[in-house]
């Protein structure tokens, strides 16, 4: 590929876990080849262009070592500037005995340069206030938030694919596309180039094109390159599924739940009456 040639990279590479889709290496190999990609990376990027590298734990004999912690140096001495390390938290994963279960992941957003592309209202989400109003000065009776909605912030909530959601593919570890869509409106425009090195089922390049940019991808594995052509095809018909951005995470009434007759509630009212507002999860 052609130096400079991409608005933004983004992807999920493999933590160094064994699974099908990878080799397990000594810690020290697998941080050299991931130095590779990362730099062929920062060739092809433009210089107003952001890096994002989404990335969990390495689990060595019960230990865990946090990937985003071994690979920032890397990204810090190819000349990448760290904006923000974006938590992704889901609620379903392993069960572990012996330590917490792993809720979450991290997204380290990298910039090449100081002028980068960043939009934030595509991405805004409903305020928790939105009837809130300034009580004193010269506002006072005006509403004090974006009409547009509030900032994301850098802990995002986005249900991870696992069996019952509906993007799930043969993967064991797939992107849900509204995670790559956040990123995807944020960070580049319309018509730029999103680049996903370790490209999987196509989830990349699937957000890339429903927002009219231009996706390119990678991937070894014939199992999932045709995986990936096809979810592609779809999402270029307009007839794939996926789980729309900004739907709740959780709504009692589409997963066919009482809340009157939840156990958890204990017969509290006033738990049950706060799980009934609009803003409840």
């Amino acid at each position: 590929m052609p130096a400079q040639s991409v608005k933004l990279v983004v992807t999920s590479p493999p933590y160094n876990l064994g699974k099908e889709y990878e080799d397990r290496l000594n810690l020290s190999d697998y941080l050299e080849q991931q130095g590779r990609v990362i730099s062929d990376c920062v060739r092809v990027l433009r210089t107003d262009g952001s890096l994002c590298w989404q990335v969990g734990n390495y689990v060595n004999n019960g230990a865990i070592i946090p990937l985003d912690a071994v690979l920032y140096p890397i990204c810090s001495q190819l000349g990448l500037k760290l904006r923000n390390r974006i938590v992704w938290h889901f609620e379903h994963g392993l069960h572990c005995s012996r330590r917490l279960s792993g809720r979450y992941e991290v997204i380290m957003w990298f910039t090449k340069t100081d002028r980068y592309t960043f939009n934030l209202d595509p991405i805004r989400v409903p305020q928790k206030y939105p009837g809130k109003k300034y009580f004193k000065g010269p506002k006072a009776g005006q509403y004090s938030c974006n009409p547009l909605g509030k900032s994301p912030g850098d802990v995002w909530t986005i249900p991870n694919v696992k069996s019952n959601h509906v993007e799930k593919t043969d993967h064991p570890c797939q992107f849900p596309v509204e995670l790559v869509e956040r990123l995807v409106l944020a960070l580049t425009n319309e018509g730029d180039a999103v680049l996903d090195p370790f490209l999987g089922t196509g989830t990349s390049v699937i957000a890339a094109i429903r927002h009219g940019r231009r996706g390119i991808g990678a991937e070894i594995l014939p199992a999932y390159q045709k995986i990936a052509r096809s979810r592609i095809l779809l999402a270029i018909e307009g007839s794939l599924r996926i789980r729309p951005m900004n739907r709740p995470v959780f709504d009692p009434q589409h997963a066919g739940r009482s809340l009157t007759n939840a156990p958890w509630l204990d017969g509290n009212p006033e738990q049950l009456s706060m799980l009934e507002q609009p803003d409840a999860e």
